[in-house]
């Protein structure tokens, strides 16, 4: 039996939403730069991590390099440049350490709803917590003068996944990637893994080698995925390293792999044939003689549109090459006691289905924002600086880029952060908000054609045609934008100490 409690108020200048690896950053960055602001972190887990907390489906790992993915304050130490989940979160346990965050962590802190009050300059957060040993919930009141909202953007609670017709008539196990059985033995079994993204990707070789393998591994996709194949070690890293030491190492191979990487993303999409010409040159190369390139590599859009999936040494190659794995596309007709009926007619025979058919987006957990008693639209609200919403004072949402490493965006919203609150300080403000020109164009906020990303649309906040509205993608890009002046004419700022024009009112002043 659930037995509810109210626990007294606390009061906080800053509270991040997050303790993955948006919030764990986030921390460590406002505690050495802004240390005389009080600060918390709310997880609504009972660990830090995330992302890389949630997943436990067999190969989880970074699709980018953790030298670009890692933070800039902390050297990525170990030799493997793309890291398996084990070794991010031991990563992330690393930087709470170093940096002093275990007592402003909360974890098994769910906020369920937060309210803004312009009277009062400050947001009353109503957060949930349940006792693991006995059950109990309580429900916490906090404040705060700034959230700092790092939740990602998917839910965590479910996962996405069509209605197969036919599901109930399969005889074996059904699984989804982010709800994975601890106790799934897929050895010696047939295994269909439904998708084609960044996860069957990882799945598929992961499940078709080493002990406990499957017996054979089919990924069943409708559509073909641009797929490279990266070496899992960075080579140069280690030398650079050597050579330069470990900080001065990393410092230089970041630096490297920010604009490598900027330079093939922009090359691939200014140049999209000469682009899919040298990724089907390179598929080629790594697939059994004679496999049907064009048939299972070839898809219908450019180089990202869609995310390209990373195979680190080209094991997803590999286990092609080897056997143990096969490349099926077709659409789904309905499944059966025995496996998956195609829309061809063929039948897919399986002991275990996979759907990794990919993420349902939620911001922010779901929670109502609330602002001076009338709920804010979050998919009406525009995107200032990639990281303030237009109509909600005092927030910042952490989203990173889909076309490179996600922490890069972050690291420079939090410097944008940083220099925003020294400049309210400075200036005796404590509100700010954002106010987009009236009649502002707005487009979705994500730049892929991906299912998920047009299945939330209406979900998310939308980006203007130009800046400061439009969310860029481009670190170059960003690395001016939000390094430049702090405020403009878009920006109102305020104080709650600033004399009142009326009854319940407050002066509002522009900068």
């Amino acid at each position: 039996m659930t037995v509810e409690e109210l626990d007294a108020v606390e009061e906080f200048d800053v509270v991040i939403v997050g303790a993955g690896i948006s919030g764990i950053g986030a921390a460590a960055s406002f505690r050495r730069e802004l240390p005389d602001k009080s600060l918390a972190v709310l997880e609504a887990r009972d660990d830090i991590g995330g992302t890389w907390d949630l997943f436990r489906y067999p190969g989880i790992r970074s699709d980018s390099d953790l030298h670009t993915f890692g933070y800039a304050f902390k050297p990525w130490r170990h030799e493997a440049a793309i890291a398996d989940a084990p070794l991010i979160k031991e990563y992330l346990h690393e930087t709470v350490e170093e940096n002093g965050l275990g007592p402003v962590l909360r974890l098994g802190h769910r906020v369920v709803r937060a309210e803004w009050s312009t009277a009062e300059s400050r947001w009353t957060l109503t957060v949930r917590t349940t006792d693991p040993a006995t059950g109990a919930t309580r429900t916490r009141t906090i404040h705060a003068g700034w959230v700092f909202a790092a939740t990602g953007y998917y839910r965590y609670d479910e996962g996405f996944c069509p209605e197969f017709p036919g599901r109930d008539d399969f005889g074996g196990q059904i699984v989804h990637p982010q709800h994975w059985p601890e106790d799934l033995d897929y050895s010696g079994k047939k295994v269909v893994v439904i998708g084609s993204g960044a996860t069957a990707i990882t799945l598929v070789p992961a499940m078709a080698s080493g002990a406990g393998a499957a017996r054979h591994v089919t990924m069943l996709q409708r559509t073909p995925t641009y797929v490279m194949a990266l070496p899992r070690v960075d080579r140069t890293a280690l030398a650079l390293t050597k050579l330069l030491g470990e900080e001065r190492g990393y410092a230089v191979t970041r630096f490297k792999n920010i604009w490598t990487e900027h330079a093939v993303v922009k090359g691939l999409r200014t140049f999209p044939k000469a682009g899919r010409a040298l990724i089907r040159r390179e598929n080629i190369k790594r697939l059994p003689k004679g496999f049907d390139v064009d048939k299972h590599f070839n898809p219908p859009y450019d180089p990202w549109d869609q995310r390209l999936c990373v195979t680190p040494n080209g094991d997803f190659f590999d286990a092609l090459n080897e056997g143990t794995a096969s490349v099926v596309t077709d659409a789904v007709a309905r499944f059966s006691e025995r496996g998956v009926v195609l829309a061809s007619g063929e039948e897919l025979e399986a002991d275990i289905i996979v759907t990794a058919t990919g993420l349902n987006l939620r911001l922010f957990d779901g929670m109502p924002i609330v602002v001076d008693g009338r709920q804010a639209d979050i998919g009406d609200a525009l995107c200032y600086r990639g990281m303030l919403l237009s109509g909600i004072p005092n927030w910042a949402m952490a989203i990173g880029y889909t076309t490179s490493s996600w922490t890069l965006k972050v690291s420079l919203m939090c410097r944008y952060f940083i220099d925003l609150v020294r400049h309210m300080d400075a200036r005796g403000y404590d509100t700010v908000v954002p106010v987009a020109p009236s009649g502002t164009e707005r487009r979705p906020v994500m730049d892929l054609k991906a299912g998920y990303a047009k299945r939330a649309e209406k979900l998310l906040p939308k980006q203007g045609p130009e800046k400061p509205w439009r969310m860029a993608m481009s670190y170059p890009e960003d690395a001016k934008a939000l390094r430049g002046p702090v405020a403009d004419e878009h920006l109102k700022f305020g104080s709650a100490r600033a004399a009142a024009p009326g009854p319940g009112g407050r002066q509002a002043t522009r900068a």
